[in-house]
């Protein structure tokens, strides 16, 4: 039997709706949840392995995109927000209550500021763009998931449809070194 990824893929992927507008996130709290309004689709859904992002019980990964910072707004209860960890680059901004992640922010000087990392699985509206690929998916087993059994997971992940990277896609990858080189001045900043 194949390894359960996440519940929103397990069964196979559901399309997006490129004209979809955005929606609302909320945390698990049964009382008072913290909510965050998207004012637009997401771009970059993914299935991420990393140990940072939040992942529903039972799931080898979570799923998370991208937002532009200023589409997203905290509308229900701020104050049980919390920064996971305040060093790192993504500040993670989770519910102190119930632990789930809202969204992500980056403050530092990085190729992604100006972008939020959010969690779509969080939203009860349908729409969001599907997943698009699989990241970081190697780092499972820094998690303790068997190595041994990381074909099946890739085998997962190419029958429902998304490529499997041990990084992001290639795309970001590519924006990535883009901005470094034009931060370095090795790339005309017009490009």
């Amino acid at each position: 039997m194949a390894p359960s990824l996440h519940p929103l893929i397990d069964s196979g992927i559901r399309k997006g709706n490129p004209n979809f507008s955005g929606g609302t996130l909320k945390c698990h709290c049964t009382t008072d949840p913290i909510t965050v309004t998207l004012a637009s689709n997401v771009a970059h859904n993914h299935a991420c392995g990393c140990s940072k992002c939040w992942k529903p019980a039972g799931a080898l990964f979570s799923i998370v995109a991208v937002v532009p910072r200023d589409a997203l707004r905290v509308t229900a209860h701020p104050e049980k927000l919390t920064i996971i960890d305040p060093s790192a680059v993504i500040q993670r901004n989770a519910c102190n209550k119930c632990g789930v992640h809202l969204f992500g922010r980056i403050e530092k000087d990085h190729p992604f500021k100006g972008l939020d990392f959010v969690h779509v699985d969080l939203s009860d509206e349908q729409g969001w763009q599907e997943p698009q690929f699989a990241a970081f998916v190697s780092s499972i087993i820094e998690q303790g998931f068997h190595p041994d059994k990381m074909d099946e997971v890739r085998a997962k992940f190419h029958e429902i449809g998304l490529e499997t990277y041990d990084a992001l896609s290639p795309a970001l990858m590519d924006a990535i070194a883009t901005w470094t080189a034009k931060k370095e001045g090795k790339l005309s900043a017009s490009l």
